[in-house]
């Protein structure tokens, strides 16, 4: 872990210099289209830290999304009511979202991690970890190879990220109803009050 410890202290108090860069390299990410695959992570203490390798089979793609609210789709056409919500409140997270942005881009993927890189005033960019799910070197390995079989993992909220925002990095007390789910405490509750 010899010279990643020293990019994770730059990373959080960088000096001048981190600072330009930076500058920098969010000019060119305005440019740059919305998903875009990297040949190597921006933050290589974090991506490794992750369980990235720098192996074939494992892909790093940089994914843009917009900051603010999320709009409410199909409210374009007739009548709306006065009490009608325009923005959509989610609890996804963006680094959620674009999980699964980048993952519907690259399909024979299945999404590892992802960290955040960088931030303005109108975006959001985080670097996804994506595993190729037939690569020779990831279906020998055991521990990918299991991870692969699981279709769908940040669709279904089993990434880190997606974990998060389900509440599953809590435990003990006072997280009694979110496992397995809210919505399975929520329906056992349901079926307890139709016995009384």
């Amino acid at each position: 872990m010899g010279y990643l410890k020293y990019l994770k202290k730059i990373w959080r108090k960088p000096d001048e210099e981190a600072k330009q860069l930076r500058k920098k390299r969010l000019i060119a990410y305005r440019r740059e289209p919305v998903t875009l695959g990297v040949e190597k992570p921006t933050r290589p203490d974090r991506a490794r830290a992750l369980g990235y390798k720098a192996k074939q089979g494992f892909v790093i793609v940089r994914q843009r999304v917009l900051r603010g609210g999320h709009k409410r789709p199909g409210d374009q056409k007739g009548r709306s009511p006065s009490k009608n919500r325009r923005n959509l409140v989610l609890s996804k997270s963006y680094q959620q979202i674009c999980e699964e942005r980048a993952n519907k881009r690259y399909t024979n993927c299945e999404v590892l991690n992802s960290y955040f890189v960088a931030k303005d005033g109108m975006h959001y960019w985080y670097e996804v970890i994506l595993i190729d799910r037939a690569h020779p070197q990831v279906l020998g390995n055991p521990n990918l190879k299991n991870l692969v079989k699981k279709r769908g993992r940040t669709f279904r909220g089993l990434t880190s990220a997606g974990r998060k925002s389900r509440h599953l990095d809590a435990k003990g007390k006072g997280t009694e109803k979110l496992r397995p789910s809210r919505n399975a405490a929520f329906k056992k509750k349901q079926r307890h009050q139709k016995r009384k």
